[in-house]
């Protein structure tokens, strides 16, 4: 008769601690990082570009390329991707994939710019580290 009086218990307990841990959103869940790499470029620093500057102009508006083609020396590959972390998640901050932008040079000077019109207005806002929130105490 003990028996099943336990009954009962021995099935009510793992559903209400299944129920009790259903309800706890950030349970068990691994903290990701933001992960963007690449070089991030805005219409801002595409519209600075003009046909006729030097590769070190280039760089100096740009940055240096991620990718420069060492059979192809005159091409030189901006590109970036971006993948939002935990935090980023929650702000719904979009994921971007595979952003390029590609300048030519003929001659030593720019020649052609391709993929400026898929490079965003401004910097994305990233969200700030919650390290921030930290304070450190006075000694």
């Amino acid at each position: 008769m003990q028996n099943h009086a336990l009954l009962p218990t021995r099935l009510l307990t793992p559903l209400l601690l299944c129920v009790a841990l259903a309800g706890c959103s950030n349970f068990l869940r691994v903290y990701k990082a933001d992960l963007d790499q690449g070089n991030l470029v805005t219409q801002e620093m595409v519209q600075k570009l003009k046909i006729g500057m030097t590769p070190s102009q280039v760089r100096y508006v740009l940055g240096t390329p991620l990718v420069t083609d060492t059979l192809n020396p005159r091409r030189w590959d901006y590109l970036y991707d971006y993948v939002p972390g935990t935090y980023a998640r929650k702000l719904n901050l979009p994921e971007v994939d595979n952003r390029r932008l590609t300048v030519w040079f003929d001659n030593g000077v720019l020649s052609r710019i391709e993929g400026g019109e898929a490079m965003p207005l401004k910097n994305p806002v990233l969200p700030e580290s919650q390290d921030k929130r930290l304070k450190a105490d006075p000694l």
